[in-house]
């Protein structure tokens, strides 16, 4: 799954509450307050001081920015050339706004409705934490029932770490693991459990105070609430949330979404035009990404959220079990000078301070490979939008959402967010290697001669690498899918490679640099673990 954990910090871009006009009254002594009316009210508030907006929303203002909504996709989609877009909003226990944009298919006249159904990659985070709380809400685990006590199987580098992890670590990232662990594995081929498995060789940050975005440290604490159920993630899902929710579009298995008649079809920006050149298939790390569901079936989920888990009367999740999910428990994004607000995270969900002074709740997904989604809840406001896209990630629909959340809060748009938003997402796409975008030297020591490189090379983490020679070229082999890559002479015993993936940037380079008994592979060296041996496999 792409790289988003710069985006919370552009949403962190929000929030600081106005509560010295309410204290100043002196209102919090409750013998200058009577029994009955304004003051009584007012009392109530100030119970609460952390519930009061600095701006009030006056009436009307939240259909004025519903309103505006048709104007400000249409620019985002003429701007961008994205295939296609659909947005809803959620007001007062309604769908108040559901619209399809555009094509499910770029070159077809397929158009997207509010049924179509889009692949939500890691909005998933968040409707899997509503699993989790409908589980521990029935009893089954609590956030804090450590990982091991159903996944005995399951262990990081440091077995104190291992003993205390909780399911709640693992789904507000402050296990230790590093950033995106794991996810080159999968770009591999190797499947959850392969996966899983080697988490355990990798280095470790300080535990509960270090937050890393992980896909599978998530996917890790969902294994275990299912295995504590008695079943699968997906069968899980299906059965606490959206068959009680009627999401009758949604799943959490992939194949269900490529058998969907009426699906959105990934789409990837290469060189400036979206491109339908490649399919995503996350069932690896589905609670963290493999979600896909339609409008339809996003403002039931946004309706019972803002419900407190409850849904046209009946409670889906408890309300205490969901709380943790929706309130801070770490800090995401520290903040960068005295005067700028953090950013922090619960379990699977941003959540954030507005400058209004008003708590969001947030999360966005992506896939280089074709999807890029948004969800923003103002809870105080009982209002909530979604953004689905099947373009790789450029900050579309963060933009709408953080547009919508002006208009609602203000009454304007305050921010230029959607160069903000391409300014962060630009930063992200770019493509990695020392040697991207560098020309060959011009006069290169030469090689040794292609024999003295074929071999196998042994790496736990990764598995074995071989090269091998076909027709007088190298060609390096990695992985259960035996994915081959042409080796490409840079200098002396510096091969180059690309990579193009889920993970890599168009225009990725990686080195393969060779030694006597060894190769390392840039790609694979983020963690000091990309060094392959001769000999070892």
């Amino acid at each position: 799954m792409y790289k988003l954990r710069m985006v919370p910090r552009v949403l962190a871009l929000t929030g600081v509450l106005a509560l010295t006009g309410a204290l100043a009254t002196g209102c919090v002594d409750g013998d200058a307050v009577s029994d009955g009316g304004a003051a009584s009210d007012s009392l109530s508030a100030l119970q609460d001081p952390g519930t009061v907006a600095g701006v009030d929303i006056p009436s009307g203002q939240i259909d004025d920015a519903v309103a505006e909504l048709d104007g400000l996709v249409d620019t985002l989609m003429t701007d961008s050339g994205v295939p296609g877009m659909a947005v809803a909003v959620v007001h007062d226990g309604h769908t108040v706004y559901a619209k399809g944009f555009g094509v499910r298919e770029e070159g077809t006249d397929d158009k997207v409705d509010t049924a179509t159904v889009f692949q939500l990659a890691s909005v998933s985070k968040s409707v899997g934490a509503t699993v989790v709380a409908h589980e521990v809400g029935a009893g089954t685990v609590e956030w804090d029932t450590p990982v091991t006590e159903h996944l005995p199987w399951f262990a990081l580098s440091d077995p104190w770490v291992t003993d205390h992890l909780t399911i709640g670590d693992l789904y507000a990232h402050r296990s230790g693991l590093p950033d995106h662990a794991g996810d080159r594995l999968e770009d591999l081929g190797y499947n959850r459990e392969q996966v899983l498995e080697r988490l355990s060789m990798l280095p470790l940050a300080p535990f509960r105070s270090t937050y890393e975005y992980t896909n599978f440290g998530l996917t890790a604490a969902a294994e275990s609430v299912a295995t504590a159920a008695g079943t699968d993630w997906a069968t899980l899902s299906q059965d606490a949330l959206y068959d009680p929710l009627g999401m009758t579009s949604t799943s959490s298995r992939f194949a269900d979404f490529a058998a969907a008649p009426n699906h959105a079809v990934g789409h990837q920006l290469i060189d400036g035009k979206y491109v339908h050149d490649a399919v995503r298939q996350p069932d690896a790390q589905s609670p963290a990404g493999g979600v896909s569901s339609s409008l339809d079936d996003m403002t039931k989920w946004l309706t019972m959220l803002l419900g407190n888990g409850t849904f046209d009367g009946e409670n889906i999740v408890d309300s205490d079990a969901l709380l943790p999910a929706i309130t801070s428990q770490i800090v995401s994004s520290p903040s960068g000078s005295p005067e700028s607000r953090a950013g922090t995270y619960g379990y699977g969900f941003n959540v954030s301070n507005s400058a209004a002074g008003r708590t969001t709740l947030s999360h966005s997904g992506g896939f280089l490979l074709g999807a890029a989604t948004n969800f923003l809840v103002i809870p105080s406001a009982d209002v909530a939008i979604v953004a689905l896209t099947n373009g790789s990630p450029i900050g579309l629909p963060e933009t709408l959402t953080a547009q919508f959340a002006d208009l609602v809060q203000f009454g304007e748009i305050r921010e230029d967010w959607a160069q903000l938003y391409e300014n962060a997402f630009a930063a992200m796409n770019e493509p990695e290697g020392e040697l991207a975008g560098r020309q060959p030297p011009a006069s290169p020591k030469p090689p040794k001669t292609p024999a003295s490189y074929v071999g196998t090379y042994g790496n736990e983490y990764w598995g074995a690498a071989r090269v091998e020679e076909t027709d007088g070229r190298l060609v390096l082999v990695l992985g259960p899918d035996a994915e081959r890559r042409r080796l490409t002479h840079w200098d002396a015993d510096t091969f180059t490679f690309t990579v193009s993936n889920e993970n890599a940037a168009p225009g990725t380079i990686s080195k393969a640099t060779f030694s006597d008994d060894s190769v390392t592979l840039e790609y694979y060296d983020e963690d000091g673990l990309g060094r392959f041996d001769r000999g070892n496999r």
